[in-house]
């Protein structure tokens, strides 16, 4: 196959940090090429090179796209050829409708005045291309994230893309809606389109993609031919349609070697068995409804307990209701006409508002670190001890010092990689903004801790030290709750599950008995008629 990018000696700097090292990149026309590594290992940089986020001029190297070199000034000049680029958090306006979201930027009109027929028209084409069935005039907030992904998607087709750069684009989603994304760019390679695909999900890079380069403290490090694997393996060979669909020729444990410079034996820390101690949490007959529709109960009548030093985990499927419940204990920070009761340590807890909830010891690290989790403008300095002010203030007034030496230890503690505790939190990778909200609520002292998706979009090597911390803060008494919608995680990290479907727990069991499939079972059983 013909190679339509090359990326040649890209070097990208930002002030005490070298995001980007001379990296280069081959990618041949109508392939899925996978671009892996930790998080930190430059690759949302190389590809906001690559489109244009940050202009030519702002790096050193060259992009060779189509033969010619490419100085892209904008990415409006990368999406005049083609290339387009979905970004982790969706670029979508909730209040408009998905047509209007596919054709925002690009719309539909003649003389100044849009044509809403044509838009309509060719909204519904656009979506009946990704799979999606709705009304193009529903709006984007009436559609779940696996549905906007794909409308994502279909505004891409939009603007004739012919590279589809994809950053994290599964960290979102249930494994039904993950599977049919995955088949979708299948179909694009069908169709000629190429595609530049981020993910931590090792699995899903296994039976889609056919290159992987691996980058690693910004440089690239290895490139791995997923389809002469194939071939030399006496497969269907390089060619064949879906020949790398199986991944029969990539080896996770060679990845992830590549990835973090060092083997992972076991994904998961070791835990030395134990007997959890007292209760330390318990919520009986906890109901919440709807913050706009009040008919709706999004948590049914739950009750369940939390141990001293167990990790429990909380499973189900997108809509469950699980964030909402850990939301909703947590300072009643969702929901209305919340009832039930709550008792920490014995004593009926005050969970009446945020405040009341930090002190009655208990802790939220919520799903979504970037909007609710951190104050991104501003530095690991000031993020770390925000949950517990008090404890660095005299009479009142922050005391700077005592503040620089809070952050000074959590970062060493939690090896939270940065030019300096002045570094803004926006410039750093997910993995490590996610070791400053977990800072954050330890600095806190909490009883216990809900961890909400707490290794979304998180490589393997960073995951496993928040697993390690995990272990830690249960093995000094603390009472984890850990929501995932990763199952391998749960069943790797807990001692103890719930499961959870339609607003109830339909299910409880020790993880030694547990499995992905009982879980599902449990789940499924739970939907059907009585």
């Amino acid at each position: 196959m013909s190679v339509i990018l090359e990326m040649r000696g890209i070097t990208k700097e930002f002030p005490g940090v070298k995001a980007l090292d001379n990296v280069s990149l081959s990618v041949a026309e109508g392939e899925i090429h996978a671009l892996v590594g930790e998080n930190g290992a430059g690759k949302s940089t190389l590809m906001k090179v690559l489109s244009g986020v940050y202009p030519h001029g702002t790096y050193t190297g060259d992009i060779v796209f189509d033969g010619k070199v490419r100085a892209f000034r904008g990415i409006r000049d990368s999406e005049d050829l083609g290339i387009i680029i979905i970004h982790q958090e969706l670029a979508l306006i909730p209040l408009l409708s998905v047509a209007e979201n596919i054709f925002l930027g690009n719309e539909r009109a003649r003389r100044g005045i849009i044509d809403w027929h044509e838009t309509h028209d060719r909204a519904a084409e656009l979506m009946a291309r990704v799979g999606l069935k709705e009304n193009p005039e529903v709006l984007v907030d009436e559609l779940g994230l696996g549905k906007q992904q794909l409308v994502e998607i279909a505004k891409a087709l939009s603007k004739n893309v012919r590279l589809l750069i994809l950053d994290e684009p599964t960290s979102s989603l249930n494994e039904t809606d993950s599977a049919k994304l995955l088949e979708l760019l299948l179909d694009f390679r069908k169709r000629g389109i190429t595609s530049i695909l981020i993910s931590h999900k090792l699995n899903e890079i296994a039976k889609v993609a056919d290159t992987i380069t691996v980058l690693r403290d910004g440089a690239a490090v290895a490139r791995m031919d997923c389809r002469r694997r194939d071939a030399d393996a006496g497969g269907a060979g390089a060619d064949a349609p879906g020949a790398a669909a199986e991944g029969a020729g990539v080896d996770e444990d060679e990845i992830i070697r590549n990835m973090v410079g060092r083997s992972l034996e076991d994904r998961y820390p070791a835990r030395v068995p134990h007997d959890p101690g007292e209760v330390v949490m318990e919520v009986r007959n906890w109901t919440v409804h709807h913050p706009l529709h009040s008919e709706r109960r999004v948590v049914d009548d739950v009750s369940f307990t939390v141990r001293r030093g167990e990790v429990l985990g909380i499973a189900g499927l997108m809509g469950a209701g699980r964030t909402e419940l850990a939301m909703s204990l947590f300072g009643r920070s969702y929901g209305r006409d919340i009832s039930g009761e709550v008792t920490i340590n014995g004593v009926r807890a005050d969970l009446s508002s945020v405040r009341s909830a930090i002190n009655a010891g208990l802790a939220y690290a919520t799903e979504d670190r970037k909007t609710l989790g951190l104050i991104l403008d501003d530095t690991i300095r000031r993020n770390v001890p925000l949950a517990h002010l008090e404890a660095i203030a005299n009479n009142g007034v922050v005391d700077r010092h005592r503040e620089a030496e809070v952050a000074t230890t959590y970062r060493s503690r939690l090896a939270i990689k940065s030019s300096s505790i002045e570094q803004a939190t926006v410039n750093l990778s997910g993995g490590n903004q996610q070791k400053v909200v977990l800072s954050k609520w330890l600095f806190a002292d909490p009883d216990i801790l809900i961890l909400d998706e707490p290794t979304r979009g998180i490589d393997v090597g960073a995951k496993f030290e928040i697993y390690t911390v995990i272990r830690d803060l249960a093995a000094q008494g603390k009472a984890i709750i850990v929501i995932s919608s990763e199952l391998p995680e749960l069943l790797g990290i807990t001692d103890r599950l719930y499961v959870m479907n339609e607003g109830r727990f339909v299910g409880e069991m020790a993880t030694a008995e547990a499995s992905q499939e009982r879980i599902m079972a449990t789940i499924i059983k739970s939907g059907e008629p009585a």
